[in-house]
C-alpha cells in the first residue's frame, strides 16, 4: 500500500498531536502514531489511553489501509527533510513503513495496527458549540490554577458548568481559584463534568489562531472536541469538585483600584528579596497610599515601595504569596485590577476593573499568616 504526501503538511498534523504520545507508555504501542487509509485520507490517531487526538489531511492513494508508526523516529525525520512529496509504502504483513524522498530512502518498523486502542465514541448529549477564540481564553485564563496533587484528583481538572445562557471554568489548588464564566455561549443544558489539565492543555496548543467554532459532547466518562480536520476524546475526572461557591467571600468591604502593571512591576522587584520558602509580600493599605514590602530574616534583605491607589475601607495590612500575585496579575488583561477585601486572615477577590459585557473573571487569593497577627 503507498501514499503520496507533502513532508511539511504531514508534519505539521503530526506535531499537533503528539504531545498526547508519552515517552513510558503503559503499552507500548502507544510510543505510535496510528495510521489509517480511506478514500484518499489520511487518518491519523494518538493516544495515551486517557486522552485520544485525530487529525486528518488527503493524501495521493489508490488503497486502503492501517498501521502503526513509531512517533519519535517519523517526527524527526520529517523535520529534517525540506518541504517536499514524499512516498510512504506501508506492508501490512510485516509492518514495515518505507519512506521515499527527493534524495534518499529511510525504512523503519512499525506496528499491527489491531493492537492500538480504539478510540471511544462520545454519544449521549445534545453538543454545545463555542467560539475557539472563546474557549483559548476561558483555558488561558484558569490552567494556571489547576492543581498537580494527586491525592485530590478532581482539583487536577477544570471544572466546566454548563447552564442554559453560560458556560463557567473554574480551577483551585486550595491556594487560589479562578472562575472564569461567558454569558455569551448557551449550552441549552445544565451539566457539571471536570475535564484534566492535560486534555485542555492539548486543547489549547491545537486551537487555531483564526476564529472557528469548537463543538463539545460529553456522556457520563468522556468529553469529545471537534474543530476544522482536528478531534479530541478525553476521559473525564469521576470524582465531585468542591463546593466552590462556599469559598468565596460574599461581604469585602475594603476595595483597591490601582494600575495593574504598577502593582505587577512592584510586586517582581519585591519579591526577589522575599523568603525563598513562603514567597511572602505585605501589602499595607492606608489612605491613597499602597505599601509593599518583602523581608527575608535568613539573610537580612528586605525591600519596600509606596505606590499611589484609590483605596476604600479601613487600614490593614495582608500578606500574600508573590508568586501567586504574579501568575494571577500576568492572566488580568484590564489596564486597572480591582482588589476586594475583608479582613487579613480571608481570602482577596482579585478582578479587572473593567470588564467586556460577555465575560467575568474572578481570581481568589488566599493570604498568608503574617508574623504580627500570628
Amino acid at each position: 500500500m503507498k501514499f503520496i504526501v507533502s513532508s511539511s503538511a504531514l508534519l505539521k498534523q503530526l506535531q499537533s498531536i503528539n504531545g498526547v504520545v508519552t515517552n513510558n507508555p503503559v503499552v507500548p504501542i502507544l510510543e505510535n502514531f496510528l495510521f489509517e487509509i480511506e478514500d484518499g485520507k489520511l487518518t491519523i490517531t494518538a493516544s495515551d489511553l486517557e486522552t485520544s487526538m485525530m487529525t486528518e489531511l488527503p493524501v495521493e492513494a489508490r488503497e486502503s489501509g492501517r498501521i502503526a508508526a513509531p512517533a519519535r523516529i517519523l517526527l524527526d525525520t520529517l523535520k529534517n527533510l525540506p518541504d517536499q512529496p514524499v512516498t510512504f509504502t506501508l506492508d501490512e504483513e510485516t509492518y514495515t513503513i518505507e519512506i521515499a524522498s527527493s534524495n534518499g530512502r529511510y525504512k523503519l518498523a512499525g506496528e499491527n495496527a489491531t493492537d492500538f486502542p480504539r478510540v471511544p465514541v462520545v454519544k449521549g448529549s445534545a453538543p454545545v458549540e463555542i467560539p475557539s477564540t472563546s474557549l483559548a481564553r476561558a483555558i488561558n485564563k484558569t490552567i494556571f490554577a489547576v492543581s498537580t496533587d494527586e491525592l485530590r484528583p478532581a482539583m487536577t481538572g477544570i471544572l466546566v458548568q454548563l447552564a442554559d445562557n453560560q458556560v463557567t471554568f473554574v480551577a483551585t489548588d486550595g491556594h487560589r481559584l479562578l472562575r472564569y464564566r461567558r454569558s455569551d455561549v448557551g449550552a441549552g443544558q445544565t451539566s457539571n463534568i471536570i475535564i484534566p489539565r492535560k486534555a485542555f492543555n492539548l486543547l489549547k496548543g491545537a486551537l487555531p489562531s483564526e476564529a472557528t467554532t469548537v463543538r463539545m459532547e460529553f456522556n457520563s466518562s468522556n468529553a469529545f472536541f471537534s474543530f476544522n480536520q482536528m478531534r479530541l476524546v478525553c476521559r473525564l475526572i469521576d470524582e465531585r469538585y468542591p463546593d466552590y461557591e462556599n469559598v468565596i467571600p460574599v461581604s469585602n468591604p475594603n476595595k483597591l483600584i490601582i494600575s495593574r502593571q504598577e502593582i505587577l512591576n512592584s510586586v517582581k522587584r519585591i519579591s526577589i528579596y522575599s523568603n525563598k520558602t513562603t514567597h511572602q509580600v505585605r501589602l499595607r493599605l492606608a489612605g491613597s497610599e499602597l505599601t509593599v514590602s518583602a523581608e527575608d530574616l535568613d539573610f537580612s534583605n528586605e525591600a519596600n515601595e509606596k505606590l499611589a491607589c484609590q483605596y476604600d475601607g479601613e487600614d490593614m495590612e495582608i500578606g500574600f504569596n508573590a508568586k501567586f500575585l504574579q501568575e494571577m496579575l500576568s492572566n488580568i488583561d484590564s489596564e486597572e485590577i480591582t482588589l476586594e477585601l475583608s479582613t487579613p486572615n480571608r481570602a482577596g477577590l482579585l478582578m479587572p476593573t473593567l470588564a467586556d459585557d460577555n465575560e467575568s473573571i474572578l481570581m481568589l487569593v488566599m493570604p498568608v499568616m503574617l508574623n504580627n497577627y500570628v
